[in-house]
């Protein structure tokens, strides 16, 4: 897995919490520029229930698991360090953060990046989690491919589930609705889901059938049943920002969720602080957390270019010397 169990330093000038493929990317391209990094990972990507990931180019289908343990060995393959722990605290220091990690070592950081993912917040429905990422989904770009041409049924259980159904609609003829708690739906989105020919049921989910990890069916309250092959839902998405709100952050929120706002290099509203992938991009795949990574690093990178040439006029004024000389 490439990991270590401690630290080789206390200082660094970036450390990453977070060892998914935004964090990993982060690294790489920090170490890239000859930067001494700490990638802090507690083991725990979201992506786990999965069989694979998609849309990665050169790698579709590849396991989570394989991903991440080639990009731990390419980050320390040019001198990363990964880390298993988890980061339980952080707070300003004289030169920069102090990240208090399990075990109760300290690590120093000149700057520090949170790419910490986010938490699903799953409908409270027995079997949706059981099945969560193999026959319970909510992405059509990262498993939509997989359920083609099968019965698909969306639970409305957030705002964007019509969006959802009409997404899914594309992958299969064979999409059924359920209103479950939700308000009624407004007569345009039924407009909508009846034009693409989505069956609508309305009552509210108890739960749902499997056998194994495969969904049978839809239950509904007063015992009807739906047989479907694959069930839709919406999470709330749920960014990991313990430790930016213990520097002083304040996460923003969103319709589906809470994320922690950043520029686009990812640039946090607190100084020396940069976040990158889910935690600052509710809707990022990996891909898109892989470049968020990349661009972060790049980011973080250049403002301690910045700061060291600073230093450097500074201290060649003290001295006496001109440019000149």
């Amino acid at each position: 897995m490439n990991t270590q169990e401690n630290p080789t330093q206390d200082g660094y000038d970036v450390v990453v919490i977070g060892g998914g493929s935004a964090g990993l990317s982060a690294a790489t391209a920090l170490a890239r520029s000859r930067r001494s990094v700490l990638v802090v990972d507690a083991g725990e990507p979201r992506n786990a229930p999965a069989a694979a990931a998609h849309n990665v180019i050169g790698h579709e289908g590849i396991a989570p698991t394989e991903l991440l343990a080639l990009g731990r060995k390419e980050a320390a393959g040019y001198g990363a360090e990964i880390l298993s722990a988890r980061a339980e605290s952080a707070r300003r220091s004289d030169t920069g953060f102090e990240i208090g990690l399990s075990g109760g070592t300290t690590v120093q950081a000149r700057r520090l990046i949170l790419a910490t993912g986010l938490v699903d917040e799953l409908p409270d429905l027995p079997g949706v989690r059981e099945l969560w990422g193999k026959s319970v989904l909510h992405c059509p770009y990262c498993h939509g491919w997989e359920v083609r041409d099968r019965r698909v049924g969306v639970i409305s259980s957030g705002p964007m589930s019509v969006h959802q159904t009409l997404l899914f609609r594309q992958l299969s003829d064979d999409v059924t609705f359920f209103t479950h708690s939700a308000p009624a739906l407004e007569s345009e989105a039924r407009d909508q889901l009846e034009a693409r020919d989505v069956r609508i049921v309305d009552g509210t989910v108890a739960e749902l059938r499997a056998d194994g990890e495969e969904v049978r069916a839809v239950v509904l309250e007063d015992g009807t049943e739906v047989e479907v092959d694959a069930v839709v839902v919406a999470p709330r998405f749920v960014a990991r920002a313990d430790l930016y709100e213990q520097l002083g952050g304040t996460v923003t929120d969103h319709p589906v969720g809470t994320l922690i706002e950043t520029d686009p290099t990812g640039k946090t509203a607190l100084p020396g602080v940069w976040a990158a992938g889910n935690s600052a991009d509710l809707s990022a795949v990996v891909v898109v957390a892989a470049g968020a990574g990349v661009m972060t690093g790049a980011a973080v990178n250049a403002d301690l270019i910045a700061e060291e040439t600073a230093a450097a006029v500074e201290e060649r004024a003290a001295r006496g010397l001109t440019f000149a000389e």
